[in-house]
């Protein structure tokens, strides 16, 4: 079962969605920090030219997807490759004069911009993620978690009324619940005696959910019919639900709060700039522009096996 605490969701204009750090910015960042050279071998030379294990962790952080299902030496072999045939084209390109194009030049200053905006955001972000200002995102969001009821239950589902109402008489004689889930529960939870684990309301069918948060503890439902078919409920628990300890959700809020951060000191900039839209008519243009969405923490529901995940 998943925490059920909120997950962090941002949005930001022209996209800056995820404002994560980019494969350019991790090579950029990453090229700033000290190397000792025992710990930076060289692993082949182009024209003389060196290619370090340096090199070829930042061409990972580049290629990245292209990269995931190969295996660690695979991946090694093919990235030191792509790096000698880039350094061999590289030097071509230079021998004629490619950067003196009109298209080079626009690429490299849009690539510098873009560098440049991410090296900022990931500062400004860093900067924001305080243990104060991390611990103020899960008391507000702990607040929206506890009290809200949850249900601990299992369930046989089949197909019929008549299935259902047969294993409901089995049941009143003193058959074993769970048991009889093992043995006649469509569900793929079946196999655990049709253990649901605990819910909220609001992650199951509405007909399944108003009968389970009826029932008391240790009691079984008629037949309920849903969608997916004819259920027998039994209630094994209720609680209020609690949110989770600070360490086990400390990384979501980590993202959440920079990503606020980053989207807050956007808008600011936005608000100070002077942006001319030309190709927008005078009065769309004088319009202030909507602001980037602001991350708001949201319940977010447990991930498991529930009529309502059919």
């Amino acid at each position: 079962m998943t925490s059920p605490f909120p997950e962090m969701k941002t949005g930001l204009r022209l996209g800056l969605a995820t404002l994560a750090l980019t494969s350019c910015l991790a090579a950029l960042l990453a090229a700033g920090l000290p190397v000792r050279a025992e710990d930076n071998p060289v692993l082949a030379k182009v024209n003389g030219v060196e290619i370090r294990q340096s090199d070829v962790a930042l061409a990972e952080e580049e290629l990245g997807p292209s990269l995931a299902q190969m295996d660690p030496a695979t991946k090694k072999d093919n990235v030191l490759a792509f790096l000698i045939d880039l350094k061999i084209v590289a030097k071509a390109a230079e021998d004629k004069k490619v950067e003196n194009s009109d298209d080079f030049k626009k690429r490299l200053a849009f690539t510098r911009s873009r560098l440049l905006m991410d090296s900022l955001l990931a500062t400004e972000g860093k900067a924001a993620t305080t243990d104060e200002a991390m611990k103020k995102v899960y008391e507000e969001a702990s607040k929206q978690i506890t009290g809200e009821m949850e249900v601990h239950a299992r369930h046989i589902l089949v197909e019929t009324e008549d299935e259902a109402k047969a294993i409901a008489e089995e049941l009143k004689k003193g058959a074993d619940f769970a048991d009889l889930a093992k043995k006649k529960s469509k569900d793929p939870g079946a196999s655990d005696g049709g253990d649901l684990g605990f819910f909220t309301k609001e992650q199951m069918v509405p007909e399944f959910s108003a009968v389970a948060f009826a029932l008391e503890p240790g009691k079984i439902s008629d037949p309920v019919k849903s969608q997916f078919g004819w259920h027998i409920i039994k209630v094994e628990e209720k609680r209020s639900r609690k949110a989770p300890e600070f360490e086990q959700v400390k990384g979501q809020i980590e993202t959440y709060v920079t990503r606020k951060a980053q989207a807050d000191y956007v808008a600011k900039l936005r608000e100070a700039a002077k942006v001319e839209r030309m190709d927008k008519p005078a009065e769309a243009a004088a319009k202030p522009e909507a602001k980037p969405e602001t991350a708001k923490p949201d319940a977010a529901k447990d991930s498991k096996m529930a009529p309502a995940k059919k």
